[in-house]
């Protein structure tokens, strides 16, 4: 695999065609894709009426890239994180910005209109072949390492801990195969957890030390 930033632009170019589950905007759903891509955006590249998912696909185009898995954040891509383990010789890899100025507490809802946009988007790669419904079950584990790690970087909202933020997208890829299972007592969910704690721990940290503005939520 290779990462690679061009601002805008961060890639994962994962080497070969692998199979990614995602909720993207580009490329949702499972999907056979060989790269994962962020595109960071500020307020002036996305005017009040644009059609967002006709400008991300004309950038892509641009880029050469139609076919990747795409997400956007504002938050700084010069900030990503990343994170690798190894559990049993299965090895998982993980990249993540996180940005928490729309963070939120799963089951409730803040008014964030006028405020300033930040997401969590998270690529975790697990070089171990999965079936659709192991894949299924990695993004389920990084979901929870996910928002362990943000509950844990201990962002206090007025209806209490943040979870995740209100725009987060996690995409999930492995080479297409037979494993079934993916769980938490299996060797390879093991990986993909301490891979993915690590890198939005990491991220979240540094978003609170010198990100997060007194009095802003």
């Amino acid at each position: 695999m290779k990462l690679t930033l061009e601002r805008p632009w961060l890639e994962l170019d994962l080497g070969a065609p692998h199979r990614v589950l995602s909720w993207s905007l580009t490329r949702p759903g499972f999907v056979t894709a060989d790269r994962i891509l962020w595109r960071e955006v500020r307020n002036a590249d996305l005017p009040e009426g644009l059609d967002v998912l006709a400008w991300y696909r004309a950038e892509l185009a641009a880029r050469g890239a139609a076919d990747a898995v795409a997400m956007l954040t504002s938050r700084t891509l010069s900030a990503y994180e990343v994170a690798e383990a190894e559990v049993d010789g299965i090895r998982a890899f993980c990249v993540a910005t996180v940005g928490l100025s729309n963070a939120e507490r799963i089951g409730t809802r803040l008014d964030r209109s006028g405020n300033d946009w930040g997401t969590i988007n998270v690529a975790l790669h697990l070089e171990l072949p999965l079936t659709e419904a192991a894949l299924l079950e990695t993004l389920s584990i990084v979901t929870q390492a996910r928002t362990a790690a943000v509950m844990e970087a201990g962002l206090d909202l007025p209806d209490g801990r943040a979870t995740g933020t209100g725009t987060d997208c996690i995409a999930v890829a492995a080479p297409a195969g037979d494993t079934p299972y993916a769980g938490l007592h299996t060797p390879q969910a093991e990986a993909v957890g301490r891979a993915t704690y690590a890198a939005v721990r990491r991220g979240a940290d540094i978003w609170m030390r010198h990100v997060r503005r007194p009095g802003v939520i």
